[in-house]
């Protein structure tokens, strides 16, 4: 059984939660996601039981909570069972919190900046880089530091791997696009390898 995926999900105040068949719905202030489960995954939504004076009924504020449960029991069920858990809890955060990821950009004469909603980045190559925004995201960029924020973790995630992309930290100097606290393994450059091997 999954430790994951048996455990309830509540429902925060303002959020709403509509499951048509194996379609998910999670609406919440900072927006609405959606997705699709699998056939072999349950998704449910019941009130939530407390107890009291050792009798169970239900809250009186009428909080709700989402159960996720599998259909069937083989191994491959019970991994998409704990991982359906998981992505509908990111989801409920994201229309809620939201998710953020950092990066940071290290080099002479490199910077980022916006153009609209669009970020720019000059990073070395004979012509500045544009990334369009995407729905639901948003950039910010404040000296050599860029902010991808939105709702849909994966997404975020996405986007951030696809700025680091367009200029990757180098070994030697560690000059390029890299996520803040993301450590370099760094290299010794041949003149630095030349010289201890000399004894220098």
């Amino acid at each position: 059984m999954s430790r994951v995926g048996r455990k309830p999900i509540e429902i925060p105040k303002g959020v709403e939660v509509n499951i048509e068949g194996s379609l998910v719905k999670i609406k919440g202030l900072k927006g609405e996601l959606q997705r699709e489960v699998r056939p072999e995954i349950k998704v449910e939504v019941h009130p939530v039981k407390s107890s009291e004076a050792g009798v169970e009924q239900f809250d009186r504020v009428k909080k709700e909570e989402i159960l996720v449960t599998p259909l069937k029991e083989t191994k491959d069920v019970k991994a998409f069972w704990g991982l359906t858990r998981t992505l509908i809890a990111n989801m409920i955060k994201g229309v809620t919190e939201g998710y953020q990821k950092k990066l940071e950009i290290k080099g002479v004469g490199y910077r980022a900046s916006l153009e609209g909603e669009n970020l720019v980045l000059n990073i070395g190559y004979s012509h500045p880089v544009k990334i369009k925004k995407p729905e639901d995201i948003s950039f910010s960029a404040e000296k050599n530091a860029i902010t991808v924020s939105g709702i849909d973790k994966e997404k975020v995630g996405q986007i951030a791997a696809k700025i680091r992309a367009v200029r990757k930290p180098e070994p030697y100097k560690g000059k390029g696009i890299r996520y803040k606290g993301e450590q370099i393994r760094r290299k010794a450059g041949k003149k630095v390898v030349g010289a201890e091997e000399k004894g220098v």
